[in-house]
């Protein structure tokens, strides 16, 4: 297993985990199915924009042995911007979920409870995205939290055990990610 490279301001610093390309090929992985299960919301609203699938699909691509390149991360970026444009309040947190799932390739190997959001920030912008288009059917989000803690591979929870718990803050969504933070702990 071959370790992720950091730049020089990471190296010198004492909170760094260990964290190999393998474990971040699989929590992007994950974080692509996880985003996923909620782009078709984008794609109802915003048929034209194909930058959220693109995202998910160059993590997937990174998943599945391609390279951390410029593109991925840009994916990322351009989902993100999609999710900020006009579209249904459901339509947005696909497209974040879709920037997040570009964004695990980027995890830091920081004992920062930031990063918790790169491992876990697609599912629960995914759930929310669900639970938006349920009219807030609280159930729809429980059973998205719920199929992202019974398909989460051994690398999320591993590396997850490495960090910090997930951040206060960041509404429902942060609310998701502090809860399936702590499921996966468990």
């Amino acid at each position: 297993m071959a370790s992720v490279s950091t730049n020089s301001n990471e190296t010198d610093r004492a909170d760094r985990i260990a964290l190999t390309e393998d474990e971040l090929r699989e929590i992007t992985g994950y974080a692509a199915d996880c985003a996923g299960r909620a782009l078709h919301l984008f794609e109802q609203s915003r048929p034209a924009d194909p930058r959220p699938r693109e995202a998910v699909e160059a993590a997937r691509a990174f998943a599945d042995g391609g390279r951390r390149t410029q593109a991925l991360r840009m994916s990322g970026f351009a989902a993100f911007r999609a999710a900020r444009e006009p579209a249904a309040p459901a339509a947005a947190d696909a497209a974040r979920a879709a920037s997040h799932a570009a964004g695990a390739a980027f995890l830091h190997p920081l004992a920062d409870a930031h990063q918790v959001k790169h491992i876990l920030g697609a599912a629960a912008h995914a759930a929310r995205a669900l639970e938006l288009a349920a009219d807030e059917d609280p159930t729809v989000a429980a059973d998205a939290l719920a199929w992202a803690r019974a398909h989460a591979p051994a690398a999320v929870t591993a590396v997850l055990g490495r960090l910090p718990a997930a951040p206060a803050g960041g509404g429902r969504v942060g609310e998701y990610l502090r809860g399936l933070d702590g499921a996966l702990r468990a």
